[in-house]
């Protein structure tokens, strides 16, 4: 019975593994473009400090540089000082050797700052969490003012700050955006997985003992329709295949019931009233032969079964088909003998075979020819080699056999018309069968001809010089 297509756990989920996989892709580009806002932000809001230093200085340096006496110096320590109030995250610094000529009490840690070389750093303050950027300016000698340095520095907390609120909004806005891609993502999923749903509703109504349904493959997109046309083709060989079994189970209940019904008959009608010795031992003798057929019947299924299942040759030795061919000619000689026919060797080749197994299908092979041989005419056996396989035909003389069943001929219990059956010759319609199944058993596998008066039955063999294990020589 064919499995019900049963709806996965919610943590196999496809709609979930692609709202995932959506919500991986949405954050790495949130990450990525936010990332790159944020250092493109963050190198705005280092220069601008820098430029307001250095537009305040601008401003003041020409003032600097004009006065030069203890006077006017006064008159830019009030200026500076107006400048000061009016921005709390400015401060000013002057240093000199000339304490007259010093601005905004600078401290140790200030006139160590002063002394490196001029430009814009960055000074830390015990008074602010957040450093100064700080200009160092060198104003040289003038009048009665000796060289000096000038240091203007501006508070960077509020641009800190505006890098800490950037961040902030970045991430916000990525965490909301990831959040909203994945339950988009999901939304969009399951409307796309619609039709995949659609068709495991529909899948779920096929079961034995109708299978004559298919999935619909019109109006679906690309790869969907592609995996209901495999799924299709899929239930085609299942179909087949249930149709094929169904027919063997009748096959296998018809030749079973000819022997039983003549063993029970035979029996009954022996039981009827008293009988002589001799009866006695006429109805024991036919009845084993009942049961050997049924025995023969039982064995041909149970390896029909194991070759199923899988099994291969394994005890493969390296042989001349020729021989082997000659062998079972041996054994078949007296068969030979009462049907009046001959069999005609040509050509030889090595392959790595079972002997036992090969010499089985080459019976089989063989019965089959003298069955639909007529007296006094020659069967033919051709080996012959090539690069990728050797080819073992059987050939006999006869009527054509329709090219719609040749393609069945090697299926079990198949008979064209009751002038092919083989029921009535200890193969029970088993034994082209088990020839298909021996030579699939080698990794090789049959052929069938029908053309110019001759039926030509075969079995190809990997070559000897292709099989990929050792063998016994």
């Amino acid at each position: 019975m064919i499995p019900s297509l049963l709806p996965s756990k919610p943590g196999n989920s496809i709609a979930l593994r692609l709202s995932a996989l959506f919500t991986l892709v949405a954050l790495a580009v949130f990450v990525l473009i936010g990332s790159a806002l944020y250092r493109q932000v963050d190198r705005s809001l280092d220069l601008l400090p820098e430029a307001e230093l250095d537009a305040r200085f601008s401003v003041l340096e020409s003032t600097l540089n004009r006065y030069g006496t203890a006077e006017h110096w006064a008159k830019i320590n009030n200026k500076l000082n107006l400048l000061s109030e009016e921005d709390r995250r400015i401060r000013f610094w002057v240093v000199s050797s000339d304490p007259a000529f010093e601005y905004g009490h600078p401290t140790e840690q200030v006139r160590g700052f002063a002394e490196g070389a001029p430009g814009m750093r960055d000074l830390r303050l015990s008074d602010s969490p957040y450093p100064y950027k700080v200009l160092v300016s060198e104003l040289p000698a003038l009048g009665e003012r000796p060289p000096l340095r000038f240091l203007i520095g501006i508070d960077t907390e509020t641009f800190w700050q505006a890098q800490h609120s950037l961040l902030v909004a970045i991430v916000g806005l990525a965490v909301l955006g990831v959040l909203l891609a994945s339950l988009l993502s999901y939304w969009v999923a399951r409307i796309g997985l619609k039709p995949l749903q659609a068709l495991s509703d529909e899948a779920q109504t096929l079961a034995p003992p109708r299978l004559d349904g298919r999935l619909q493959t019109h109006d679906l997109p690309p790869e969907l329709a592609q995996f209901a046309g495999a799924f299709n083709a899929a239930l085609d060989r299942v179909s087949q295949a249930y149709t094929q079994l169904e027919a063997f189970n009748a096959d296998v209940a018809h030749e079973l019931r000819s022997p039983l019904t003549n063993l029970i008959g035979q029996t009954q009608v022996a039981l009827t009233r008293g009988r002589s010795a001799e009866h006695y031992f006429e109805v024991l003798q036919s009845n084993l032969e009942e049961l050997e057929r049924l025995r023969s019947i039982i064995n041909d299924m149970l390896f029909l079964a194991s070759a199923d299942q899988g099994s291969k040759a394994t005890a493969l030795t390296q042989a001349s088909l020729a021989e082997e061919v000659a062998t079972t000619l041996d054994y078949l000689d007296f068969i030979l003998e009462d049907a009046q026919v001959s069999v005609r060797v040509s050509g030889d080749a090595q392959a790595c075979i079972e002997k036992a197994q090969l010499r089985r299908a080459l019976i089989n092979l063989l019965n089959n020819a003298v069955q639909h041989t007529a007296p006094h005419q020659v069967i033919e056996v051709r080996i012959d080699a090539g690069e990728q396989e050797v080819n073992i035909a059987v050939s006999n003389p006869g009527p054509a056999i329709a090219d719609e069943h040749l393609a069945l001929l090697f299926e079990r219990f198949y008979r064209v018309d009751a002038a092919r059956s083989n029921s009535g010759g200890g193969n029970h319609g088993l034994g082209l069968a088990i020839v298909k199944a021996i030579a699939r058993m080698h990794g090789g596998d049959v052929f069938v001809r029908s053309q110019a008066g001759a039926n030509t039955f075969g079995i190809s063999l990997p070559n000897a010089q292709l099989r990929g294990f050792a063998v016994k020589i």
